[in-house]
């Protein structure tokens, strides 16, 4: 992935806090909804409701579609993310512990609540496997359309695992 790129990316992804995600549902429609999120780099994490639709449909199909932006006066100022991922539970005690730093950076308002229930709000780890990123300064619809790759995204997952493991330690 070209630095560039990434960099414009993440500077989109740590803009916002809110997502519409797209999930397959067992009948074949596809579901989207809005989601809080925090990303650290390109990976993006969000709790979700173990009893709800957009879980059983992530257990179902693993593949999503996530859309982020800002609605903008200007339509050749539109900015914004569509991206192609896969979500996983993610069950590791120190990770959960570092995401919920990063969602309460974004979300200073949720720090008068206990964080989330594991077995009732399962995080989610959402890694982007196309990313499409829309520019209309650049000319009506424009996108740059990329593909992430295993070397795009280790800096974000398998360099941070020894982070994690010091916040299960603490």
């Amino acid at each position: 992935m070209k630095h560039e790129f990434k960099r414009r990316t993440i500077e989109l992804l740590d803009r916002h806090r809110i997502m519409t995600i797209a999930t397959n549902r067992p009948d074949g429609w596809p579901q989207a909804t809005v989601v809080g999120y925090a990303n650290d780099g390109l990976i993006i994490y969000c709790v979700v409701a173990r009893d709800g639709q957009k879980y059983a449909n992530i257990v179902g199909d693993p593949r999503v579609s996530l859309a982020i932006a800002n609605d903008y006066p200007q339509p050749l100022q539109i900015k914004g993310l569509s991206i192609a991922a896969r979500a996983e539970v993610t069950t590791d005690p120190g990770e959960r512990e570092h995401v919920q730093e990063l969602l309460l950076k974004r979300y200073p308002e949720y720090k008068i609540m206990p964080p989330p229930d594991p077995t009732a709000m399962p995080l989610l780890r959402i890694t982007p496997e196309v990313i499409s990123l829309l520019d209309y300064s650049k000319g009506f619809g424009h996108t740059d359309l990329l593909k992430v790759s295993a070397n795009d995204l280790a800096e974000f997952v398998e360099a941070r695992r020894h982070h994690w493991a010091s916040f299960h330690a603490a």
